[in-house]
């Protein structure tokens, strides 16, 4: 028989915690355990400029972070709809499959690449080989102008150094990036990470030399334009700057590195969505103002157009005919198409007090706009506007603050997320989902004025339909009773609370496992 070696007396003891949210990790340990681990991990300057980009409010308690799907499907969507350009997750297996269905799920057509690990290989530091042999072999110059490598919460918890990857490799750009779900707290604001990265890339190269020219660029000074928006978007806002001499530059994100370049290269960027931090900061960095807002309703499309002549010091005639022009034909296609009633609106995508205004100088009444998006400058004359027509505006909203305002307000339409959207139709008020139905469509200039009205309108004359169902379904149940029963189960709080504290009990114990 072998004989084993003495116990090593300085050694600490192996402990497990099987607690959520304790000693323990793994992919489901809470934000605060995460948070700790990628600190101890050497990732603190990330997460402390994180925590400046994109800011929350910890005053707010347990709904500190707003409830969005997984932060780094924004980063990853925008990868994804990059020309020549390969997307790699580091996470675990549950995450990428999740990911990877619900990018697909969006109408993503290309591959996502996945670098697996294990425990071995994640303590040892193999993971960080492993993704540095893969990207070697991906970055094929024939296929790819970049190479984004995107940290989950497991690697970027570990520590994972994506920094030392090369920063090309056969002419292939190489940009690592961490998207955990306890530094960054929307999907919204990792689309902004990923478009920030690529911004400092591009500029950088832009410092270094001469870099290839755009397939498409205008001889006119252009604006760039920060957000995702409606295809027909920027061509409308093209046609608002013809008449000042201006052109409509890329809109970024943009849909192939060489865009990059053009978008730097604007006289002044528009922060149509507010929330994009850290690109703000490239755009800054390479010597161009900003100007937040955008082109919506009248009032919003006169205010931008004066920002954007005072900005660029156009001639006030050329600014004051333009706008002339366009405030007619806006009010024109609002009277054509009014909307009359009380309307909610909340979403997660970052234009939410934008559909508010152009929803208000429609005719509706608007009570409340919430935002999983943080306060910005550049959303601040947005928020002015609407606070004046008697708006309330809730930046960084939870779903329960959502909720709460639709039960206060009880509107004709409530416009939101889908759990949202699923509150409001079981209290027989119709809702629209706020990303599929209301982000799909123009929102800018005359072509945006009206373009939700049908929409609105169609849904709230719904009404009667869903008080038919809800009277169709009266007396089916709910909560502990839900379903159709011969005996209605009777609730009994007390045998609930008898449990919830054997289960308090249970939890205690498994945490104390080891210790």
């Amino acid at each position: 028989m072998t004989k084993l070696p003495a116990p090593d007396a300085t050694r600490a003891p192996d402990r497990i915690n099987l607690a959520t949210g304790t000693d323990g990790g793994g992919a489901c340990a809470s934000k605060d355990t995460m948070l700790d681990a990628a600190r101890k991990a050497g990732k603190s300057d990330i997460l402390d400029q994180y925590a400046a980009d994109y800011p929350v409010d910890p005053a707010r308690g347990p709904h500190d972070q707003p409830q969005s799907m997984c932060p780094a499907f924004g980063s990853l969507r925008v990868g994804l709809r990059m020309k020549r350009t390969a997307t790699v997750l580091s996470g675990s297996a549950c995450c990428v499959y999740g990911l990877t269905f619900t990018s697909h799920f969006y109408g993503a057509r290309r591959t996502v690449g996945y670098v697996p690990f294990s425990s071995e290989t994640l303590v040892t530091g193999k993971l960080f080989e492993d993704i540095k042999e893969a990207v070697e072999g991906l970055a094929d110059p024939a296929n790819y102008d970049a190479i984004i490598v995107t940290n989950l919460c497991v690697p970027t918890a570990s520590g994972v150094p994506l920094r030392l990857l090369k920063k090309q490799i056969n002419g292939v750009r190489i940009i690592g990036i961490d998207v955990p779900g306890f530094g960054i707290p929307t999907h919204a604001e990792a689309k902004d990470v990923l478009a920030g990265a690529m911004l400092k890339y591009a500029r950088e190269e832009v410092a270094t030399g001469p870099v290839p020219a755009p397939k498409t660029r205008s001889d006119r000074p252009s604006v760039a334009l920060l957000g995702e928006m409606f295809p027909a978007d920027p061509v409308v806002i093209g046609q608002m700057l013809e008449p000042l001499g201006l052109a409509a530059g890329p809109v970024v994100p943009t849909r192939e590195w060489r865009e990059l370049y053009a978008a730097l290269d604007c006289s002044v960027a528009a922060a149509i969505h507010p929330f994009y931090t850290a690109s703000v900061r490239e755009f800054e960095t390479a010597g161009r103002p900003v100007i937040g807002s955008a082109p919506v309703g009248a009032d919003g499309t006169a205010a931008w157009l004066q920002s954007l002549g005072d900005t660029l010091g156009l001639p006030q005639d050329k600014v004051d005919s333009v706008k002339n022009t366009m405030i007619g034909a806006i009010k024109g296609a609002l009277a054509a198409q009014p909307i009359k009633g009380r309307i909610t609106v909340s979403g997660y995508e970052g234009s939410e007090l934008l559909v508010a205004r152009l929803l208000v100088e429609s005719g509706a009444e608007v009570p409340y706009v919430g935002s999983a998006c943080p306060k910005t400058r550049w959303s601040d004359a947005d928020r002015e506007w609407l606070e004046a027509k008697g708006v309330r505006v809730n930046f960084r909203a939870s779903l329960e603050e959502d909720i709460a305002a639709v039960e206060e307000f009880r509107p004709d339409l409530a416009i939101g997320t889908t759990p949202v959207v699923q509150h409001a139709k079981a209290k027989a008020v119709p809702a629209l989902y706020f990303t599929n139905l209301i982000s799909a469509r123009p929102l800018m200039g005359p072509a945006g004025a009206g373009s939700l009205a049908t929409v609105i309108n169609g849904a709230m004359g719904n009404k009667a339909r869903f008080d038919a169902m809800r009277d169709f379904f009266e007396g089916v149940g709910t909560q502990h009773a839900a379903g159709v029963w011969e005996d209605t189960p009777v609730d009994r709080p007390k045998f609930r609370k008898k449990y919830a504290a054997l289960n308090e009990a249970a939890r205690k114990a498994a945490e104390a496992v080891g210790t």
